[in-house]
C-alpha cells in the first residue's frame, strides 16, 4: 500500500471498480449482492444534469480502495432537507488510517453546499469497528428498526 491515498468525487472511470467494492461491502456486512446492470444506472444517477446520487472514492496510487455514496432527502417533521449516507466502505488495509474522517468531512462539506442541516446513515449493529468510529466522530445512534418493502412483488394471497 502506498501513501498516495486520495479521496475525490467518483468519476465515470471508477464505476467498474465501484461494482467490485460494493460486492466486497456486501460480503463485509453479510448481505446478498446481485449484479444487475448497476454500472449503467449509476452512470445516470451520478452524472445526469440533475444527479440523484453523489459519491467519493478513495484511491491508492489511482486504484480504488473505498467509497462513500450519499443522497439528499426531506424530513417531514422538521420540513428540512438532510443528507443520507447510503454507503461508506474501506477495504481492510485502509481502515484506521484516517480515511473515514476524510469521508465524513466530505459528507459535512456536501451537506453544507446542499443546505442540509444534518446527515443520517445506518450500519449493522455487529459492525463494531464502524459503530465505534461513528461514536468517536460525535454521531449519535437512534434505536429504530429498518424495514424493506418489495413493492414489485405480487402478493400470494
Amino acid at each position: 500500500m502506498s501513501r498516495d491515498v486520495q479521496v475525490q468525487p467518483i468519476e465515470p472511470s471508477h464505476l467498474d471498480a465501484l461494482l467490485a467494492l460494493c460486492r466486497e461491502h456486501a460480503v463485509y456486512e453479510g448481505a446478498d449482492f446481485h449484479e444487475n446492470g448497476q454500472v449503467e444506472r449509476w452512470r445516470s444517477a451520478f452524472f445526469a444534469e440533475r444527479a440523484s446520487l453523489y459519491g467519493w472514492v478513495a484511491t491508492d496510487g489511482g486504484v480504488p480502495c473505498g467509497f462513500m455514496t450519499v443522497t439528499t432527502d426531506f424530513a417531514t417533521w422538521g420540513a428540512e432537507r438532510f443528507v443520507y449516507m447510503d454507503c461508506l466502505y474501506l477495504q481492510e488495509p485502509y481502515r484506521r488510517m484516517g480515511l473515514g474522517r476524510v469521508f465524513l468531512e466530505r459528507l459535512r462539506e456536501f451537506a453544507v453546499t446542499q443546505q442540509c442541516g444534518w446527515a443520517e446513515w445506518q450500519t449493522p449493529p455487529d459492525n463494531e469497528l464502524g459503530v465505534g468510529f461513528y461514536r468517536r466522530m460525535g454521531a449519535k445512534d437512534k434505536a429504530k428498526l429498518r424495514f424493506s418493502y418489495n413493492v414489485t412483488a405480487r402478493s400470494s394471497s
